[in-house]
C-alpha cells in the first residue's frame, strides 16, 4: 500500500499543499492515506509525520513529492531510512534531486546511499568553512558571541553605587540591566574590582 506525506514550512497560508497532494494522488496514493504537516523540516515533533510513520506496515511504501519534504538534515533522514528499512517499508521520491530514490529496489537503495553520503560531505564542508572563518576572524582580533552586559560605564556606576551604604543591590541591578551574578563577578560588596572587573 502507498502512503503519502506532504509538508510545507509556513502555516500562514502563503504556502499550500495542493501541488504535493495532486502529485501524490496521481502517483497512486489514496486520499485517506495522505498525511500532512505545516511545520519546518528541521523540527522533529511533526504530528503528521508521526501519524504517517505509525500507519506504515511491512510491505508498504512511503511516498513524498521531494526528499526535503521529509526533512532537511541528513542524520534524521538517514535514521528514518534505517527505521523504514528495518520495518520492511520502502521510500519513493517523485521529483527533485532524489527522484531516482525508490528503496523498494536495489538501485534505489544505492542512490539513497550516494545522496546521503554527498549530503554528509557537504555538511562537513560547511562545518570546516565555518571553523576556518571563525579562526580567521579571531586572528584579526574579532571575537564572536554576544556582547558583554557589563560595559566600562556600567562598571564605574556599579563601583560607585556599591561604595554607598544605602545601595539596594536588586535596584542597582535592575537599573544597570544586569543580574546579581554579573554584578558580583565584577565588583565586590565593598566596591573593589574583582577579576572580571
Amino acid at each position: 500500500m502507498l502512503t503519502g506525506y506532504m509538508r510545507v514550512s509556513k502555516a500562514d497560508g502563503s504556502q499550500v499543499l495542493d501541488w504535493q497532494r495532486d502529485a501524490l494522488l496521481a502517483a497512486g496514493v489514496t486520499a485517506e492515506h495522505l498525511y500532512e504537516d505545516l511545520a519546518s523540516g528541521r523540527r522533529d515533533d511533526r504530528p503528521g509525520l508521526a501519524a504517517c510513520s505509525k500507519a506504515l506496515r511491512k510491505g508498504d511504501a512511503l511516498m513524498v513529492w521531494k526528499l526535503d519534504r521529509l526533512g532537511r538534515d541528513l542524520r534524521p533522514l538517514v535514521n528514518m531510512m534505517h527505521d523504514l528499512t528495518a520495518r520492511g517499508v520502502g521510500l519513493k521520491v517523485l521529483a527533485g534531486e532524489g527522484a531516482a530514490i525508490d528503496t523498494t529496489t536495489a538501485s534505489g537503495k544505492l542512490v539513497f546511499g550516494i545522496f546521503a553520503a554527498l549530503a554528509e560531505f557537504e555538511r562537513a564542508l560547511i562545518v570546516e568553512r565555518t571553523r576556518a572563518g571563525l579562526n580567521s576572524a579571531r586572528a584579526r582580533g574579532r571575537n564572536g558571541g554576544r556582547p558583554f552586559k557589563m560595559t566600562a560605564a556600567k562598571l564605574r556606576l556599579a563601583q560607585a553605587a556599591m561604595g554607598q551604604p544605602g545601595t539596594k543591590v536588586g535596584e542597582l541591578c535592575a537599573e544597570l540591566g544586569i543580574s546579581r551574578q554579573t554584578l558580583y563577578r565584577h565588583v565586590d560588596p565593598k566596591d573593589a574590582l574583582r577579576l572580571d572587573g
